[in-house]
């Protein structure tokens, strides 16, 4: 990050910046809720988890074991900082390989109201939502959590784009989420609220699927469909 980067203790990371990336393991999420639930209070922050075994029911959808990489992170005016305890952060950190005047970014509408009854119909409620519960003060949105790092490496900023979903309630989340998702070379798709976020987490339709920004329209009402 040409010496922008900065390594940090999960606390200071949180208060750093006026937008922070959280990507915990999940058996690790309320621990980290609870060291930064004050410094989260007010700023837009991107859930990367994934609810692993023993987290909240999503419904239909199996509780795998596949988990966010162990990283939490801030951007601030200056740069980026963080702290990892492991995991590469791969793409997450990168400047951008193209102008974000430069990238076709899609942007949908919000789910339909039959869309929001088929998710409410089918019970439970995503790991976002449990999230939002946690750390209500915060401006939550769920991205960056269907694709692997190495995947994210090798399709940015190459066409067609890679299509980031994004679920949140939070305008200014959604923005914030919209633009560094633009910035770091890939095509933000707005795919609904806190709940849609059950379709992308362990064991969703969208999870660890590669979809090309033209086919996430499709990619996307196939996901409700399959709650029906």
């Amino acid at each position: 990050m040409n010496g922008k980067l900065r390594v940090m203790s999960v606390t200071q990371a949180a208060s750093f910046g006026e937008m922070v990336i959280f990507a915990p393991n999940w058996s690790g999420a309320k621990d980290a809720i609870d060291l930064t639930r004050s410094a989260l209070e007010g700023k837009v922050v991107l859930d990367a988890t994934n609810p692993a075994d023993g987290a909240p029911s999503a419904g239909g959808f199996s509780a795998g074991g596949f988990s966010a990489g162990a990283f939490t992170g801030a951007f601030g005016g200056g740069g980026f900082s963080g702290t990892s305890t492991g995991a590469s952060t791969g793409a997450f950190t990168g400047a951008s390989v193209k102008s974000a005047e430069a990238i076709a970014a899609a942007v949908n509408g919000p789910p339909s109201e039959a869309a929001d009854r088929m998710l409410a119909r089918a019970g439970g409620k995503s790991g976002l939502e449990t999230l939002i519960e946690w750390a209500p003060g915060a401006h939550w949105a769920k991205a960056f959590n269907t694709i692997s790092t190495d995947v994210l490496s090798r399709r940015r900023g190459h066409d067609p784009l890679l299509a980031e979903f994004v679920c949140t309630d939070e305008r200014d989340a959604r923005d914030a989420a919209c633009q560094i998702i633009r910035d770091l070379g890939f095509a933000p798709f707005y795919a609904g609220g806190a709940k849609a976020a059950r379709l992308t987490e362990t064991g969703g339709p969208l999870q660890s699927r590669e979809v090309d920004v033209q086919d996430a329209t499709d990619a996307l009402a196939d996901a409700l469909a399959g709650l029906r």
